[in-house]
């Protein structure tokens, strides 16, 4: 039986960092460890990492993560770029796949927004990697056409979503060719086997013995000969979510498949091995892989989180602090710069500290900057990067404000407004905190408008304003 299987890992966690010092605090419950990127990292990132598993998979890391773990763990950061890279350098093509940076949700965000996203995710995994990544993880699998617009105009050829969210000929098996508008080329899509990820996700039982599970596996084969079968799950399950199991994906990877006939590939190595594909489209506008009414969980109550009713007045909040604080940017950099947009564009060569600002700058501007106004495109491009963590998805997920990451959100719009207020002397708060009055927790009544108070009050004690 001709059976080709890839395993795909999504590695993400919320941001963890204070807001203002961008430290990570000790966390209750991940002792012996002192937070749980810490945890996850001896539980899962670690033991996958030295025993090789990176250079099996496929795989994305959020950029975020990726950077405390250079930080924190520069050997197993080495271990999984070397895996990586040697796939690349044998065959001109990686097992590595881009994210976009924060892990918004890009079917709800601006296209500038999809734009920036996108290429600080490629600028991170090319200034990590040493190549340009074929394929990107869309967070949450979340996409619609204008998405894949942006993902094929920046020179990408495919992504992964799940099987819901294409619409094929009945019988039809992934990749698909997606038609995409404008005499733009067609888009690759893969989907991944919805029964066999979920079972590795969300059924322990049935990953406690690698050979029952090939077994199994074989067993459910029909008709896929000749197909790419894809395991799409969080790369945390392998030891972290699931403990131990980070041998099981060990024992597939090395030998344990293969003697059951099964060959290993990974959506980059099939799409150049095997260039024929099935024409399809996107089934509806805004789906994802982890809401059931499409993107509404990001967006406001729907029944995947009965109750948060805190989730739209935040959307709505970040959205007009987002264009105020774009406001206040164009207003000061159009003067200065030919595209004031490229330039944000570009500053992820500051966030992976291959430029300083000032040269990023030099390089961009239409004239030479004075101190003053150097200084002041600092503070602006340090609140642009706020204003898109502001949006990271992980703030919308659950059912209750009063948690980390929405509380985080709000302490990122904070540090965007009181940047864009140092740099302009513009102080829209009072405004801002009449909008984010509304979003409360339901369980302790925990409000955002007090949590972004304090943070503006830490910010400006630490700057001494």
């Amino acid at each position: 039986m001709n059976l080709n299987l890839s395993i795909h890992g999504h590695f993400y966690q919320p941001p963890r960092e204070d807001p203002i010092s961008d430290y990570i605090p000790d966390e209750i419950g991940a002792e012996p460890y002192h937070n749980w990127n810490e945890r996850i990292m001896a539980e899962c990132y670690e033991p996958n990492a030295r025993v090789g598993n990176f250079g099996k998979i496929s795989f994305n890391i959020g950029p975020t993560l990726f950077n405390w773990m250079q930080q924190t763990f520069p050997d197993v950061t080495e271990l999984i770029v070397t895996q990586e890279r040697a796939n690349f350098e044998r065959d001109g093509y990686g097992n590595g796949m881009a994210q976009a940076y924060n892990h918004t949700i890009l079917p709800l965000a601006t296209r500038l927004d999809k734009i920036t996203q996108v290429r600080w995710g490629l600028g991170d995994f090319i200034y990590r990697f040493g190549h340009q990544p074929e394929g990107i993880w869309l967070p949450e699998t979340a996409a619609d056409t204008e998405t894949l617009c942006v993902l094929s105009d920046l020179g990408l050829k495919f992504t992964i979503l799940a099987p819901w969210q294409v619409s094929g000929e009945e019988g039809s098996r992934s990749p698909y060719s997606l038609e995409l508008p404008e005499g733009r080329p067609n888009f690759t899509v893969f989907t991944y086997d919805r029964d066999l990820s979920t079972q590795v996700s969300f059924l322990p039982e049935k990953t406690v013995n690698g050979d029952a599970f090939l077994y199994d596996l074989i067993a459910s084969n029909g008709g896929w000969e000749g197909f790419l079968r894809i395991i799409a799950s969080d790369g945390e399950l392998y030891g972290h979510h699931q403990p131990f199991r980070n041998y099981f994906l060990e024992y597939l990877l090395n030998g344990g498949a293969e003697k059951h006939g099964i060959t290993w590939s990974w959506p980059g190595k099939w799409l150049h091995e095997h260039p024929g594909e099935t024409r399809a489209g996107i089934l509806q506008e805004c789906s994802s892989w982890s809401c059931l009414h499409g993107c509404e969980r990001w967006a406001r109550e729907c029944d995947c989180t009965s109750g948060a009713n805190w989730k739209e007045p935040m959307r709505a909040a970040l959205n007009e602090i987002a264009e105020w604080v774009d406001t206040a940017y164009l207003d000061l950099a159009t003067p200065l710069f030919e595209d004031p947009w490229e330039l944000r564009h570009r500053y992820v060569d500051v966030l992976t500290g291959q430029k300083t600002t000032h040269d990023l700058c030099l390089e961009l501007s239409r004239r030479n900057l004075s101190p003053e106004l150097q200084g002041q495109m600092n503070q602006l491009l340090k609140a642009q990067y706020e204003r898109q963590r502001m949006f990271t998805s992980c703030g919308w997920f659950f059912d209750d404000f009063h948690r980390i990451e929405p509380q985080n959100n709000i302490a990122y719009a904070a540090n965007a407004v009181w940047m864009t207020q140092r740099a302009t002397g513009l102080d829209l708060s009072p405004v801002i905190m009449e909008l984010l009055k509304d979003v409360r927790s339901n369980r302790t009544g925990l409000r955002a408008d007090t949590i972004f108070s304090q943070t503006l009050m830490r910010a400006r004690a630490e700057t001494g304003a």
